[in-house]
């Protein structure tokens, strides 16, 4: 390249960083041009469109923070019971969003739920759409630190803008009162605004026992509930089945 291109070049890159191009003049150059020129600045500005696209897909799953970026692609959902009205053809569309629907993923141990969170987490980022993914005791303890901090308000404004607020693992360790108090913050200002989706192995009866408070949680129930649907997961768990460790290699052939 002689240096008259390289100044050329060089040109090109300084003006493309200082502008964003109108549709005016987007339009004048489309047709001022030769069919060659047209198709090339056509062909630029694809590309670049194509890589600010990327760029925010990659900037959306960071700041999801997807323990795994796993997908539903050729995955085997026959562990999962769908209820009337809502199946496999719903997760890839993510119709659900826009009716700002939550999700219940309930049921057994290792049987695909967080699979299927992050997944939907995942294709949620892809469609350019903002998800957060939290477990319930790393959003509560969060919470607690924003509130500690005195912004709990910014904190909670936060997780608003979120289009798919995911709870990994509702029910794996107990909360407290006060915790149970702002994971239930949370859950309420989510309410017809925002789609949550949670992973559970409790049903619905023994909630109580997880926020330490029978009205607290049957208050979470009726707003998961209302505006939510249950897919409820049963069987041998995936991890189990391809576990290096066998359950016969433990004492009392089972691993505790």
């Amino acid at each position: 390249m002689g240096s008259g291109a390289e100044a050329l070049a060089e040109r090109v890159a300084a003006a493309g960083a200082r502008c964003s191009l109108t549709k005016s003049l987007l339009a004048d150059w489309g047709v001022r041009g030769t069919p060659r020129q047209v198709e090339y600045l056509a062909e630029y500005l694809e590309a670049e469109c194509a890589s600010r696209d990327a760029s925010r897909r990659a900037s959306l799953l960071r700041r999801c923070a997807l323990p795994q970026a796993k997908t539903s692609d050729g995955h085997d959902w026959t562990s999962a019971s769908w209820p009337e009205g809502f199946g496999r053809a719903d997760l890839p569309s993510l119709s659900f969003l826009e009716r700002r629907e939550g999700l219940v993923l309930m049921g057994d141990v290792g049987a695909g739920k967080t699979h299927m969170l992050e997944a939907i987490c995942s294709l949620c980022c892809q469609q350019m759409r903002p998800a957060r993914f939290f477990t319930a005791s790393s959003l509560v303890m969060r919470l607690r630190r924003a509130r500690d901090a005195g912004s709990l308000d910014r904190e909670l404004a936060q997780l608003a803008k979120a289009d798919i607020l995911g709870i990994d693992e509702l029910g794996f360790l107990p909360l407290d009162t006060d915790g149970a108090r702002l994971l239930f913050q949370v859950i309420s200002e989510s309410h017809e605004r925002q789609s949550l989706v949670i992973t559970t192995n409790l049903e619905f009866a023994r909630w109580g026992a997880v926020f330490g408070d029978g009205q607290m949680a049957a208050a979470v129930i009726d707003r998961i509930c209302h505006h939510g649907r249950l897919l409820k997961f049963s069987g041998e768990s995936r991890r189990m089945r391809h576990a290096l460790i066998s359950g016969d290699s433990t004492p009392g052939g089972q691993l505790a």
